[in-house]
């Protein structure tokens, strides 16, 4: 009888310990796993990171062009004033030449007034990718933090 009891104590620490040894190579295969998937997400953040970069160096780049065309726009306005308007329009001696300047002056808004409608669209999709990028690190975040929360339970 004992030494059935010591054959069942064996037969059951071996049991264990394969036991073990499957729950070594599953936490390992876990590990190497969440390893990966932190890889991923860091490669990921840094394109992110550098896409961002990219963009706000564009935006800073449009607004300066930006800032550059209205202050021309002001600056011809203020120096546009009726004197000089009157004397540029003298200037002028046909109604042909007038056309001409009106013509280059409706050409000249609706060049910047696409500009501006381009730019507007641009921001859109910067502020569309950017949101949409946070989701997305939010909801991977989420996801890591309520696996890491199963795993220690």
């Amino acid at each position: 009888m004992n030494q059935d009891l010591t054959q069942q104590w064996l037969t059951e620490i071996q049991v264990i310990k394969e036991q073990m040894a499957e729950l070594q190579h599953e936490r390992d295969t876990a590990w190497e796993s969440a390893q990966k998937w932190r890889q991923l997400y860091n490669t990921e953040a840094e394109q992110r990171r550098t896409d961002t970069q990219l963009s706000q160096q564009t935006i800073a780049s449009l607004k300066a062009e930006l800032h550059k065309l209205q202050g021309f726009e002001i600056d011809t306005l203020t120096a546009g004033t009726p004197v000089a308007i009157q004397q540029e329009i003298e200037q002028l001696k046909s109604v042909e030449g007038l056309q001409a300047k009106l013509i280059a002056a409706i050409k000249e808004r609706d060049r910047l007034l696409q500009a501006l409608k381009t730019e507007q669209d641009n921001h859109a999709q910067t502020r569309n990718s950017l949101t949409t990028a946070l989701g997305d690190a939010i909801d991977s975040l989420t996801h890591e933090r309520g696996g890491a929360g199963k795993k220690g339970e």
